[in-house]
């Protein structure tokens, strides 16, 4: 079940579009875990957190096989004293439409990502966050 992320604080939203690099965390089928350093953008309307990544990357690969019921995951940012985890089930999107809204989405956070013809998103619906920002 997704979280209503825009009731959360000023400061939470603040840390959550201030440039700053994070880590995705998935879980190999041999249960060891898959940490990776990704740019992380937040629809906290609705309660959604995107990743942009190479269709051939692990972290796409397992998400996809896992299907529309997607897998469980954990996006962490730090800076400082500061840090917040979003955790929640992520699912694949290929379709052109997702993947052009979640380009213009890490643009406006960080910067305009280089052309990619193999460029999919990981979409996660959050349904926890800890931290303290």
């Amino acid at each position: 079940m997704k979280i209503d992320l825009s009731a959360r604080d000023e400061s939470f939203r603040d840390f959550w579009t201030e440039r700053h690099l994070a880590t995705l965390t998935t879980v190999r089928p041999d249960g060891t875990p898959h940490v990776v350093a990704v740019g992380v953008t937040v629809d906290f309307e609705a309660g959604i957190a995107r990743v942009i990544t190479f269709r051939s990357s692990k972290k796409a690969r397992m998400i996809k096989e896992a299907g529309e019921k997607g897998i469980p995951v954990a996006a962490c940012q730090i800076d400082g004293p500061r840090w917040s985890t979003l955790e929640g089930r992520a699912v694949l999107r290929e379709d052109p439409e997702s993947v052009r809204d979640a380009e213009n989405r890490y643009a406006a956070r960080y910067r305009q990502p280089k052309v990619n013809p193999e460029r999919v998103v990981i979409e996660i619906a959050v349904s926890r966050v800890l931290g303290n920002a």
